[in-house]
């Protein structure tokens, strides 16, 4: 609300009659946010941490992307991710948003373009996929944990397994991201034990056990109960505010306004518009993010 109120006197007057309009839109969407946000136990909003050396640059030029039958999916995606931003993906469902994001680590393989990654085209046959995905790290919708292990081997495996860290490094990391995450009494607790919102956290403490340069998110909260959906804010915007490069598919239409430094509507394999989230939400140019924001706010 606040930043609503604070244009309202930055923007050229002849812009107050389509302020209001916005203004009255807008702000259901946004208090629904700040209600989720609300209801965070106080324990669970003390996770802050400042990254330090902050990386994960991404240029996303001309990628494309086609199914076997030809059926195209994305097309002509150009974007700047800079690092230590987030950047927030909105629209449609089956408009691309997912597809996008998994061509950032190279579950999906562009058609065409270039994804250029601290300097280096790394969808390219000369790419390390299981390296790259080290330093890209990925939070799914359903969390993926694997449900015969605990809470802290869904942690530890991946940095043993690769040699990044011996198994007394790994778990005392683990335990730190645990606690980051306010899970630490869970480490031996088995996926199967936890709430959603609890499966979601350990899987966000999973991918940084990894120590990645950007973590890309799909989704992350529309599998769960909308009580459990505050926690897992919490931390990605903890994230942000600390220097990590992110980029989240999201439905969370107050989260991406409060936490982005960009907003992109995605629509029909295409980007559509994309602007800082002020400009973005107060004064869209494109019809159809116009008809979608008055759908969803």
């Amino acid at each position: 609300a606040y930043i609503l109120y604070i244009s309202l006197f930055t923007n050229p007057v002849k812009k107050l009659v389509n302020f209001m309009e916005q203004y009255q839109a807008g702000a259901t969407g946004f208090k629904r946010y700040m209600e989720i946000m609300d209801q965070i136990p106080e324990k669970d909003i003390e996770h802050g941490k400042e990254l330090k050396d902050v990386k994960g640059n991404i240029d996303i030029e001309n990628v494309s992307f086609s199914y076997e039958n030809n059926e195209k999916v994305l097309q002509n995606f150009s974007l700047s991710i800079p690092a230590g931003k987030m950047v927030a993906l909105v629209g449609p469902s089956g408009g691309g948003k997912s597809t996008f994001i998994r061509c950032l680590n190279l579950l999906e393989t562009p058609t065409d373009g270039e994804i250029i990654f601290e300097g280096t085209k790394i969808n390219s046959k000369k790419t390390d996929v299981n390296k790259l995905r080290q330093r890209i790290g990925m939070v799914f919708q359903h969390f993926n944990l694997f449900p015969h292990i605990s809470v802290i081997d869904n942690l530890t495996i991946a940095p043993v397994k690769l040699s990044l860290k011996t198994e007394d490094e790994a778990k005392a990391k683990a335990r730190e991201l645990l606690d980051y995450v306010c899970l630490l009494d869970k480490e031996n607790a088995y996926p199967n034990q936890l709430s959603g919102g609890q499966k979601q956290r350990v899987a966000i403490a999973r991918s940084l056990a990894m120590e990645p340069d950007v973590i890309l998110f799909d989704e992350p909260t529309s599998a769960l109960d909308p009580e459990m959906v505050g926690g897992v804010l919490e931390i990605m915007k903890e994230l942000a505010q600390g220097g990590m490069t992110m980029v989240v598919v999201t439905h969370e239409i107050g989260f991406a306004r409060e936490v982005a430094s960009r907003v992109a509507f995605i629509d029909e394999g295409v980007i559509q518009e994309i602007a800082p989230p002020q400009e973005f939400f107060t004064n869209p140019k494109n019809p159809r993010l116009k008809e979608f924001l008055s759908k969803v706010l």
